[in-house]
């Protein structure tokens, strides 16, 4: 699955895991040495995230149910919490520093694609 910043015309990921049930989401990135460049996770429904046990730093993109971009956390460094964001049903983790290179903002809307399903929109 691609995410894809349509405000941007920027792509964030190509290699996007959904995590969608609990256990998935309670699992998130843990176990994982590093999140490379064009890796995600989406994680659905979600609005606050933790670096519990994580060995490395990510960017964090809070969306609302439309896909829209309405809070970003960069640099999420391991063993720390990012707030409770009102209004977010999608959080998308991806590596430190793809926020600054994609230029991603505030307002920018968020696609999420899938060849599987003929391209529409999953979250």
């Amino acid at each position: 699955m691609r995410i894809i910043n349509q405000t941007k015309n920027e792509l964030l990921a190509d290699q996007t895991l959904l995590a969608n049930t609990f256990l998935a989401r309670l699992k998130g990135l843990l176990g994982r040495r590093e999140l490379s460049r064009g890796e995600a996770l989406a994680l659905y429904p979600c609005s606050s995230v933790h670096t519990c046990f994580m060995k490395f730093a990510i960017d964090v993109i809070f969306l609302d149910p439309a896909g829209r971009v309405i809070y970003l956390q960069e640099n999420l460094i391991p063993w720390r919490c990012s707030p409770f964001v009102k209004g977010a049903v999608t959080v998308v983790e991806l590596p430190a520093g793809s926020i600054r290179d994609s230029r991603t903002m505030v307002g920018d809307l968020l696609v999420f694609d899938d060849d599987r399903y003929g391209g529409a929109d999953l979250v």
